[in-house]
C-alpha cells in the first residue's frame, strides 16, 4: 500500500480483495441472521408456543429495525471514519443476535430481533461505499455485487447450515452462530481495512437535503415494493414444503440452498447487467421477477419442481446490486444516507412480503398464494419504475453521468 499526494491510500488488487472478503463476511453474518428464522419457522413456533404467522411477525420486526436503524445510524455516524463505523455496527449486530439466542419468550424475541436489525442497513450502506470507492467508476456495480455476495452465500450455505443446526439442537443455536460470525467480521475488518483519514467527511444537513429528492425516493419505492414478492415466498418456503409439497423437514435446508444458489447467480448477473444497461436494467429484472413468482404456485406440489422454482425466486436478488448502484448515481451528496436507506427499503419489502403472505394464509387462501401476491407487488414496482423513468429530467440524467465519471 502506497500514499499519493492526496494522502489517500492506493490499494493493491490483493488488498482490495481482502477488504471485499472482510466486508462480505459481514454480509454473510447479516444474511444468515436475517434469513435463518425463515427456515426455522416451524421450530421457533413450537419452541415458543406460537403460530407460524406470529413468527412471520418476528421476521417483520427485524425488518422494522432495519428500516428505523439504517437512516438513523447513518446520520449519527456520518462524522465517523467508515472503518470505525463498520466495526461499531458489526459489534452491535453481534450483541443483538446473542440476545436473540437467549430470548425467554415471544415478546422479548421480537424486541431483540428489532435491536439486531438496527445496524443492518447502515453496515451495508457504508460497506457498499467502501467497495465502490476502491474501483473504477464503470466497475462499481460489480464491486457492490462482490460484497453483496456474502449475503447471497449466506442464503446458499449460512441459512441451510443454521437451519440444520437449529433443527438438530435448538433454533437458539442458530442466532448464537450468527453472533460468532459477526465477531469474526469485526476481526477481519480491523485487520484488513486501513483507516483512510483523507476520506470525505459527511455533512448530515447536506445529506438530508440531497436525500429529499424525487429520484432517490422513487428508487427506494421500487426497492420497497418490487422486492416484497421474493420475501413473501421465501418467508413461507419451509411450511410450504411441509404442508403442500409434503416432504420431511430434512428437505427444508435443501430448498433453502436452492434459493441461495439462485441468489448467487442473480447477484452476479444483476451487477453485470446494471453496468451494461444502467437504470433500464431494473425494468427487465422486475419483469423476470413477476414471471418467476407467477410460476411458483404451480411448482409447489412436487419436490423436483419446487427446488428449481426456489432457485428461480432466489434469482430475484438481481435487483439488489442494480438498485444499490442506481442510488449511488442519483444521491448526489447523500451517499451514505441513501446507500443505508436502500437496505431500509429492502426491509420494508421484507416486512411487507411476510405480512401480506401471512394475511392470505390466515384467511385460508393457502400457502401457494404467496406467489400471486408477490407477483402483484412486482407489478406495482414496475409501475413505480415507469414513473421514475418518465419523470427524469435533464438535471437527473446529468447527475447520473457525473456520478459515473467522477466517482
Amino acid at each position: 500500500m502506497t500514499e499519493v499526494k492526496t494522502g489517500k491510500p492506493m490499494l493493491s488488487p490483493r488488498a482490495i480483495l481482502l477488504i471485499e472478503l472482510a466486508l462480505a463476511m459481514g454480509g454473510f453474518a447479516i444474511g444468515t441472521g436475517e434469513f435463518a428464522i425463515m427456515g426455522l419457522m416451524p421450530n421457533v413456533a413450537q419452541g415458543l408456543g406460537i403460530s407460524e404467522p406470529q413468527v412471520g411477525h418476528v421476521i417483520s420486526t427485524y425488518a422494522l429495525g432495519v428500516v428505523v436503524g439504517a437512516p438513523l445510524l447513518a446520520i449519527l455516524g456520518s462524522k465517523m471514519f467508515r472503518r470505525h463505523l463498520l466495526l461499531l455496527l458489526m459489534t452491535f449486530f453481534a450483541l443483538g443476535n446473542f440476545a436473540s439466542a437467549l430470548a425467554p419468550d415471544y415478546h422479548s424475541l421480537m424486541l431483540f430481533r428489532f435491536v439486531a436489525g438496527l445496524p443492518h442497513g447502515a453496515y451495508f450502506g457504508v460497506a457498499m461505499l467502501v467497495a465502490a470507492s476502491m474501483v473504477a467508476p464503470d466497475q462499481r456495480a460489480k464491486a457492490v455485487s462482490r460484497v453483496l455476495a456474502g449475503l447471497t452465500i449466506a442464503m446458499l450455505i449460512g441459512n441451510p447450515t443454521a437451519t440444520w443446526l437449529g433443527q438438530w439442537l435448538s433454533w437458539r443455536w442458530a442466532f448464537g452462530l450468527v453472533g460468532l460470525i459477526a465477531l469474526l467480521t469485526v476481526l477481519l475488518v480491523a485487520i484488513f481495512l486501513p483507516l483512510d483519514r483523507s476520506e470525505p467527511r459527511n455533512n448530515p444537513m447536506r445529506e438530508l437535503r440531497d436525500f429529499n429528492r424525487k429520484p432517490v425516493w422513487l428508487a427506494l419505492a421500487i426497492s420497497s415494493i418490487g422486492f416484497a414478492g421474493m420475501f413473501c415466498v421465501f418467508s413461507y418456503l419451509a411450511p410450504t414444503m411441509l404442508e403442500v409439497t409434503g416432504v420431511g423437514e430434512n428437505w427444508i435446508p435443501v430448498g433453502l440452498a436452492a434459493f441461495g444458489l439462485g441468489g448467487i447467480v442473480g447477484n452476479i448477473f444483476g451487477g453485470w447487467l446494471f453496468d451494461k444497461l444502467r437504470f433500464k436494467a431494473i425494468a427487465w429484472l422486475l419483469l423476470w421477477s413477476i414471471f418467476v413468482l407467477l410460476i411458483f404456485p404451480f411448482a409447489t406440489h412436487s419436490l423436483w419442481t419446487i427446488l428449481p422454482a426456489a432457485f428461480a425466486v432466489g434469482t430475484m436478488v438481481t435487483l439488489s446490486p442494480a438498485l444499490q448502484t442506481h442510488l449511488m448515481d442519483v444521491a448526489a451528496e447523500a451517499q451514505t444516507l441513501a446507500a443505508a436507506s436502500n437496505h431500509s427499503a429492502f426491509n420494508v419489502a421484507n416486512a411487507l412480503g411476510p405480512w401480506l403472505g401471512g394475511l392470505a394464509i390466515s384467511a385460508g387462501l393457502g400457502w401457494t398464494t404467496t406467489g400471486y401476491i408477490g407477483a402483484a407487488t412486482g407489478a406495482v414496482g414496475l409501475l413505480v419504475f415507469w414513473w421514475a423513468w418518465n419523470t427524469r429530467d435533464e438535471a437527473d440524467v446529468k447527475s447520473v453521468d457525473a456520478a459515473v465519471v467522477c466517482d
